[in-house]
């Protein structure tokens, strides 16, 4: 049987979970470790012995900073630290950005001998697990947390799956207590159930209907494309983008309270957001977290100069939108939301916050829709006659009868991506659960139900895209 890798991951769920609770507390660790390695392999079987590389020299290089700092050598606590970042962003790197920069080189003239490698494949998940083990060290040296001694423990933290191949990043100062005890309870493992089952159904049932819709309206030829279906298939590729994301969030959250692990939020409802600062707040929070902590504290964060602020910030985003893929509309869609960043540090937020909240509502959502056309369109000029078409320029035609037709027949389902997206549904929830024993059976229905509705979609359909295997 073939698997896509949902489908492989579910069943390999079931199968490491029976193992994990087999074997002795003590054994655990090892248990997640040698499993997630296997599931590793399973996609990326030659690039597994990078991972294993990874986790060797960031557990050496964690052992020999706490030891230069035990011994009175800050100096050479530094050199160590230096060596394991320029080892682990030089690996990052190559495998993410050398064909990138080889590409752009050859424009320059003497420089044409150069020659992208055909057949370098970015490892699944490179971007997360990096820095997930340069926390570790980093986090040693600032004496925030002691190196781990077992090796197996600290392999099991950078390799725990799914999370390692989409988030949320975690920083091992988060973890160090739960790697060595943490709670097994069966209402914890019933709350990471509810979680994961909510991330699934978020995956599949929204952000799937939702990228399928994206396709059609892009697959338009563009002397074929109208104003409204425009705006409609950028509406819907703005919710597949969410709720692909956050449900393979909420499962690998869900996964981890399984296991004992409690993993921080990684998004917390974005689309409310009245302003891009606070879109920034909601969006993605453990990346935001790590570049603040690792880069943007480091830098001076807000103890300098303005000028030096603004030289923080910069960097800061150039390198999340660098981060995202080696192309140059990340960049760009980085150095937009700088530039958006810092309209509202320097005069726009305190008008938004005095504005109608529907009014920084739309501002929100308006920019926040741009943001994602620049992100999906790798090819810019692709993406430039998009965006014209989204304001009538190379179209004549504002809507047609098709579009109308599309738009009535996903009217229901663009409700539920809307309300979805909001805290309602939980809140509804939670309210329901504390009224009775009885709703709280039936909601366990309504969540084996929408398992069942996942599997039966997976099995159907042959759409089921991962947005952030490439990063």
């Amino acid at each position: 049987m073939v698997f896509s890798s949902l489908e492989f991951l579910l069943f390999y769920l079931s199968v490491t979970l029976l193992i994990y609770f087999a074997v002795p507390l003590r054994a655990r660790n090892i248990v997640l470790l040698a499993v997630s390695l296997f599931f590793y392999g399973w996609g990326e079987p030659l690039y597994v012995f990078l991972m294993i590389f990874t986790i060797v020299v960031d557990y050496i290089f964690g052992l020999i900073v706490e030891r230069k700092r035990e011994r009175g050598s800050p100096k050479g606590a530094k050199t160590a630290l230096v060596a394991a970042v320029v080892i682990n962003l030089a690996i990052l790197g190559f495998f993410k950005y050398y064909n990138f920069f080889v590409t752009n080189l050859r424009l320059i003239p003497g420089l044409e001998w150069l020659s992208p490698l055909e057949n370098l494949e970015l490892p699944i998940g490179i971007s997360f697990y990096t820095f997930q083990a340069l926390s570790y060290v980093i986090d040693v040296y600032r004496m925030d947390t002691a190196a781990q001694k077992n090796i197996a423990s600290f392999g099991a933290y950078v390799t725990l799956y799914p999370q390692l191949i989409a988030g949320p990043i975690v920083r091992y100062k988060d973890v160090d207590d739960q790697l060595t005890s943490r709670e097994h309870s069966i209402p914890l493992f019933a709350e990471g159930t509810r979680t994961f089952i909510a991330g699934l159904s978020k995956k599949v049932l929204l952000a799937n209907t939702a990228g399928m819709l994206w396709e059609y309206f892009r697959a338009v030829p563009m002397d074929e494309r109208t104003v409204l279906g425009s705006w409609m298939g950028m509406i819907f590729f703005t919710f597949q983008i969410y709720f692909d994301f956050s449900g393979y969030s909420d499962m690998a959250i869900g996964l981890g309270k399984m296991i004992g692990f409690r993993f921080m939020e990684n998004f917390n409802y974005p689309y409310i957001s009245k302003s891009i600062t606070e879109f920034w707040r909601r969006w993605h929070i453990s990346l935001g977290v790590w570049f603040r902590d690792y880069v943007y504290i480091p830098l001076g964060g807000n103890r300098c100069s303005k000028l030096k602020q603004i030289r923080n910030i910069f960097i800061v985003w150039f390198l999340t939108g660098f981060w995202h893929g080696a192309s140059w509309n990340f960049i760009i869609w980085g150095l937009y939301y700088f530039a958006l960043l810092m309209i509202e540090k320097l005069f726009l937020l305190k008008k938004l916050e005095k504005a109608p909240a529907f009014v920084s509502h739309i501002y929100t959502l308006f920019f926040v829709v741009f943001g994602w056309l620049l992100f999906v369109f790798e090819d810019l000029s692709a993406g430039a006659v998009y965006l014209g078409n989204m304001f009538g320029v190379g179209t004549d035609t504002f809507a047609s009868g098709l579009d109308i037709y599309n738009l009535v027949r996903n009217i229901a389902f663009l409700a539920v991506l809307v309300l979805a997206s909001t805290p309602l549904p939980k809140k509804i929830y939670a309210h329901l659960v504390e009224r009775s024993r009885a709703v709280r059976i039936v909601m366990s229905v309504v969540g084996i139900l929408a398992v069942i509705l996942s599997l039966a979609y997976l099995v159907n359909s042959s759409y089921n895209p991962f947005l952030y295997y490439k990063f």
